[in-house]
This record gives C-alpha cells, sequence and structure tokens, in this order.
C-alpha cells in the first residue's frame, strides 16, 4: 500500500487527508516570539488575531524537522503503508524536503520524495493528482512523476489581505503587488513559486468574477472536468470565498463541487488576513 504525506504549506483540508488517508508533517511559525506547529498547536483563527487592533505582528515560519517526519512516516506504517510517497513545498522556497530527506533514511518502508515546484495548496493538488493515480492502480514511481509534473499544470487565482507581505516575501515579479494595490485591488496568480499580477480592479465582486472567470478558462485543459479548491483566511475573507462557491458550484465544467480550505499560518504570514482565491486542474 502507498502512503501519502505532505506538509502543513499545503493547506490540505481535512476532506482530502481523509478522503486519501494522507498525512501532514507541520511547519513552525514563530508569532511575535512564540513558537507553534501550524495545524497542531495553532489554528487559522488564533493565527489571524495576531493583527487584531491593528497590530502588525513580527512572524517567521521554518520547515518540519526530520523528527515530525520520522512521526508521519510512522504513522503511515502503521496505518499500513508499505511504501511512501512525500510530496513537499518547493526546494527553491523552503529546506522542507531535506528535513524529509533526513528522515527517508531512517523509515521502516522506502520513502519517494518529490519536489512540487511550487506551495500552499498547489502542493495539495500535486498530491490529489498523485492520489487519484495510485486509487487507479498506478505503481509509486508512475505516481511521483503525475505528482512532480503537476504544479506546471495548475492554476491559481487570488486576492490578499496585505499586499505588502506578499511583495515582501520575495516571491512577486512583474510589475509589483504594492504598486498594483495602490490601483486598486491585485488579482494575483501563482506560477511554481512566484507571484504575478493578473489583473486589478477596483471592488471585490470584480476581483470575484474575475477568478471565477480564471478558473473556468482551464476547462480546456481539463477534459475530464475541472477540480477546484477554494481557500479562506478569517471571517474577513468569508464572503469572498462564499461568492467563489456560488459561482462556480453546479457549473457544468467542475467534476466535482468545489473543495474548501483554510489558508493557514504558513502562507498568511505572507499574505496577512482578508486572504481568498482558488486553485484549479
Amino acid at each position: 500500500m502507498i502512503g501519502l504525506c505532505v506538509d502543513s504549506n499545503s493547506q490540505l483540508p481535512p476532506s482530502l487527508a481523509e478522503r486519501f488517508g494522507m498525512v501532514v508533517a507541520p511547519i513552525s511559525v514563530t508569532v511575535d516570539g512564540v513558537d507553534y506547529l501550524e495545524g497542531v498547536d495553532i489554528t487559522a483563527a488564533e493565527f489571524y488575531t495576531a493583527w487584531d487592533d491593528g497590530q502588525t505582528p513580527t512572524i517567521s515560519t521554518s520547515q518540519p524537522s526530520p523528527g515530525q517526519f520520522v512521526t508521519a512516516y510512522q504513522q503511515l506504517v502503521d496505518a499500513g503503508a508499505t511504501e511512501i510517497l512525500s510530496i513537499h513545498v518547493a526546494e527553491a522556497m523552503s529546506g522542507t524536503l531535506n528535513s524529509a530527506r533526513v528522515a527517508a533514511q531512517s523509515a521502516k518502508v522506502p520513502v519517494t520524495l518529490v519536489d512540487s515546484g511550487t506551495a500552499s495548496f498547489g502542493i495539495s493538488c500535486c498530491a490529489w493528482a498523485a492520489a487519484d493515480a495510485v486509487a487507479a492502480g498506478a505503481p509509486i514511481d508512475e505516481a511521483a512523476r503525475i505528482a512532480g509534473a503537476r504544479s506546471s499544470a495548475l492554476g491559481s487565482s487570488f486576492i490578499v489581505g496585505i499586499p505588502q507581505l506578499a511583495e515582501r516575501s520575495g516571491r512577486a515579479v512583474g510589475a509589483g503587488v504594492e504598486a498594483a494595490a495602490s490601483e486598486g485591488i491585485p488579482v494575483l496568480s501563482m506560477a511554481g513559486s512566484d507571484i504575478a499580477v493578473l489583473d486589478t480592479v477596483t471592488t471585490v465582486d470584480a476581483a470575484v468574477s474575475a477568478m471565477a472567470d480564471y478558473a473556468l478558462g482551464w476547462t480546456s485543459s481539463s477534459p475530464d472536468g475541472l477540480r477546484v479548491a477554494i481557500g479562506t483566511s478569517d471571517v474577513s475573507s468569508g464572503v469572498v470565498g462564499a461568492a467563489l462557491t456560488e459561482a462556480l458550484s453546479g457549473h457544468s465544467a467542475l467534476a466535482e463541487a468545489p473543495v474548501q480550505y483554510t489558508i493557514g499560518p504558513s502562507v498568511g504570514a505572507h499574505t496577512g488576513p482578508g486572504t481568498a482565491g482558488l486553485f484549479v486542474f
């Protein structure tokens, strides 16, 4: 049996974790000097309170320790895995894959590592594609190939609550997120590990329309139907997520209803509260 592991930067929701039996290795998040493990001892809701009352928290993130991966791999072995496919945030962005590499050396079953080449829910898209392949009977090498190739064949569109954070992440390219924010609401996209401005609009409704149109524009690339995941960060972004869900749910281009996920600390550290968007493949 092939077990699947991702890191928490994937923003993997419980619905997909349970559906595919995936295990998540948590990323470390430090907020104003206090250390947490994403999804273990700090929730997204708790994380975003750091911005309450106009505060500007000091936040940093770091990859899971090898020990976190040892624990994750053992969970999969205990569940019956005889080999493990471990899919993670782009190595160009994080040392996560190296921690997994160290842990794999002591795992009780063979571990195949995959650099997703992307971040955030893009990692989950790669793992989702691999899980579908495994369910269809693909061997681990083929599932790993599919996971590794997915990042070049998926789309994303989103708005961020604090554009300055995205700009300072070092991943913004092109015109610049802050410059676009001075003119309106930047609608962004992530290609691999880089962020670019797709459009600049003046209202939230226009942003929702731009993101929904972007997702449906992938129809010709997905003859078996689109898979869409809609992410929101906090209460303030809920209206955007609800509008996106309404715009896309039931559309004939979708293979299934949109998956909902929460934008947690390891991504929110670079986007802030008020962030919402989607991934599509």
